[in-house]
């Protein structure tokens, strides 16, 4: 990990951070918690993960130049979102992160990136 440039540089770019959404959501769609709170196709927020997290890491402010200011908090509040259910979203990005391999020390550095918005976006208790 160079300390000296972004997460998305480290990432490996545009390339990398596609493959990186792409494995992520197909693991999120197969997962028995999680598949079920996305819509059957996945396209839309594919797209829309990899400008967020483009932007999130550094690669430039993608997300907001195409739909305004994030809001992330306020555009999940239809989605019923447990303590549980973001600690199953951060597993499956951890899986993804190393099916795509990325390595330590960055692995990590991502995950706890992450982990605040995925905890942020909880709106109702554990079932």
């Amino acid at each position: 990990m160079n300390p000296n440039e972004s997460i998305y540089d480290n990432l490996g770019g545009a390339e990398a951070l596609h493959r990186l959404v792409e494995v992520f959501y197909a693991k999120v769609q197969l997962h028995p918690q999680l598949g079920p709170l996305f819509p059957e196709d996945i396209t839309p927020v594919l797209e829309k993960q990899y400008q967020f997290l483009t932007q999130f890491f550094g690669g430039g402010p993608l997300y907001s130049e195409l739909h305004g200011h994030p809001m992330m908090r306020a555009r999940h509040m239809h989605i019923p979102i447990t303590p549980e259910r973001a600690e199953e979203w951060l597993q499956c990005m951890k899986e993804a992160l190393v099916e795509t391999g990325v390595e330590e020390p960055l692995r990590s550095f991502v995950l706890s990136r992450l982990a605040g918005p995925a905890h942020h976006f909880v709106n109702m208790p554990q079932e």
